[in-house]
């Protein structure tokens, strides 16, 4: 089964300084149909205006991670940690018991990023954070593995059974298999996809479940993510 989510029909939200999109329900927008799927809570797409971002603020129980498409982010959180982001990194975030962080855009550059949510597999654990770079070379052509529960093939850990993987992809016809009792969520970053018939791009999603396999047409040049959620 195929459920798709059109950039078109994400919720909006334009602050100024900030311009994001919700695939889900997220603050003030409400979607009774997309509260979330599966594991997966929040895909908000954020452009972030120069010299602005998010003032410090908490988080709990949550498994946050930030994908940086262009510009760059500085992070700063109540444990210590502190770092700058750019179109290379990933970032992770294991709220647990509880975490307080900011993270902001001191460049004058519009920073562009897609910030995930997935819900944990156990509540209470202790507040992690990382980052790391990848080499989008390793994603051209094949599924670059950036986030999993066992920290597989150097990916970033988090706390649920979940995967999450990037490809950059040139046209061409691609075969994914689901294990079963798992669904797929992809999501178009830029070019453009056909899934059953349906032509998918920039910022338009799919979920895919209760199925062994499914074909994906890559019509143009493509930047795709892929999540692989219990």
């Amino acid at each position: 089964m195929i459920r798709f989510r059109p950039a078109s029909e994400r919720g909006q939200a334009d602050h100024g300084w900030l311009q994001a999109r919700h695939a889900f329900s997220f603050a003030q927008y409400h979607d009774p149909d997309w509260m979330g799927w599966r594991g997966l809570r929040v895909m908000n797409e954020d452009r972030i205006a120069a010299s602005s971002g998010f003032p410090s603020h908490p988080h709990r129980e949550m498994e946050i991670i930030t994908v940086v498409l262009s510009g760059a982010i500085a992070h700063e959180d109540s444990m210590g940690n502190s770092g700058i982001l750019t179109s290379k990194d990933v970032q992770t975030m294991s709220a647990g018991r509880g975490i307080i962080h900011s993270e902001s855009n001191p460049y004058p550059e519009e920073l562009h990023l897609y910030q995930i949510w997935i819900e944990p597999a156990k509540h209470g654990v202790t507040p992690r954070y990382d980052q790391k770079s990848f080499d989008p070379l390793d994603r051209t052509g094949r599924w670059q593995l950036l986030v999993s529960e066992d920290g597989e093939s150097g990916s970033l850990t988090i706390t649920q059974d979940a995967r999450i993987y990037r490809r950059l992809q040139t046209p061409s016809t691609l075969e994914n298999s689901i294990s079963q009792g798992r669904g797929h969520w992809i999501q178009v970053i830029s070019g453009a996809i056909q899934l059953d018939g349906v032509t998918l791009a920039s910022g338009d999603g799919a979920a895919i479940d209760e199925v062994d396999s499914y074909r994906m047409d890559v019509v143009e040049e493509s930047d795709l993510l892929l999540f692989d959620l219990p």
